[in-house]
């Protein structure tokens, strides 16, 4: 994508820059963390596509996002993670010839047992946040290479700062626990966005691959946007006195949006909220230590090509 502000120009998640002209896709674009990634940047004068399961819901957060936006240039496009072969006809449905940026940001967080599978058999949340997205950056690869400088964001989650891959049990069909194989599937994310980025810069493409997490980012700190969200006066009681610690879903989208638009963000980065990784304006940070393991980026690559039957970068 074309430079919307000089590198020297100071970052501010209130006054974002210019990027008309610009195409983004934000996958899970109707709801959550990925609703306020398409808001915010829709007042750029960017085209944002949300891409989602239900075209239903995605009108549904359309019709929100042109109420606060009333110039805003929006529209949807009807997309399942957890089913592989429906992801193969994406970029053709999005009807453009170049694709600035996508923000890999849809995702399944299941709370309790059983295990359950996607159309494809793999692991509900293994098989939608990671490898569809996987798959889904293969297909979304020509568009992005013919952009001036494509971007792949990856939302990852701080809850995978404490979990590490199991590359015997991807699937995580021993001991199944939902919320550790949440993590795991979000680590496996973050290592995919960063693994993505060196083999980029290995096949000399001009895209590049950034990471981000959103903190904490509770419902009950985060703004309503009717019928999208609605904040209840109990929720919003109740969550409060985390606000010294967490943030709302608006804030958790500042990372994302920082990665799409600021030309001094750069592939292989991760950037996160400035305090503890947990709230506030967005920053770089540190990659973590279990992250930097670039053998097992590796291993779960091959894996995830297995699995997929696709390679994002094949080599050349």
């Amino acid at each position: 994508m074309p430079p919307v502000a000089p590198p020297t120009t100071p970052w501010n998640h209130r006054h974002l820059p210019r990027a008309d002209g610009s195409t983004v896709l934000v996958t899970g674009g109707n709801a959550g963390i990925g609703y306020f990634v398409a808001e915010q940047l829709s007042t750029t004068g960017a085209t944002v596509v949300l891409g989602s399961r239900s075209l239903a819901r995605a009108e549904a957060a359309l019709a929100s996002v042109r109420a606060r936006v009333p110039d805003a240039r929006v529209r949807a496009v009807r997309m399942d993670l957890a089913d592989l072969s429906s992801l193969t006809t994406v970029a053709e449905s999005l009807g453009t010839a170049s694709l600035d940026a996508v923000v890999l940001n849809a995702g399944v967080a299941l709370d309790d047992p059983p295990r359950q599978e996607t159309a494809d058999g793999h692991e509900l949340m293994f098989g939608t946040n990671h490898l569809g997205h996987f798959a889904l950056a293969r297909w979304l690869m020509p568009l992005l290479e013919a952009a001036p400088a494509g971007r792949i964001v990856t939302m990852g989650s701080f809850a995978a700062k404490s979990e590490r891959l199991d590359l015997n049990d991807l699937q995580s069909r021993d001991g199944y626990r939902p919320k550790r194989t949440y993590g795991r599937s979000k680590l496996a994310q973050m290592h995919f966005g960063l693994e993505l980025d060196r083999r980029l810069r290995a096949a000399d493409s001009t895209v590049a691959s950034i990471v981000v997490h959103p903190g904490g980012a509770l419902d009950g700190l985060t703004p309503s946007r009717p019928p999208v969200h609605t904040r209840t006066p109990g929720a919003h009681l109740r969550a409060a006195p985390a606000g010294a610690f967490v943030q709302g879903k608006d804030a958790g989208a500042w990372p994302a949006v920082r990665a799409v638009l600021d030309p001094a963000v750069r592939g292989g980065d991760l950037w996160a909220p400035r305090v503890l990784g947990l709230r506030g304006r967005p920053r770089r940070e540190p990659v973590w230590a279990h992250l930097a393991d670039t053998v097992a980026a590796a291993h779960l690559w091959e894996a995830s090509c297995g699995l997929t039957g696709v390679d994002p970068v094949p080599s050349r």
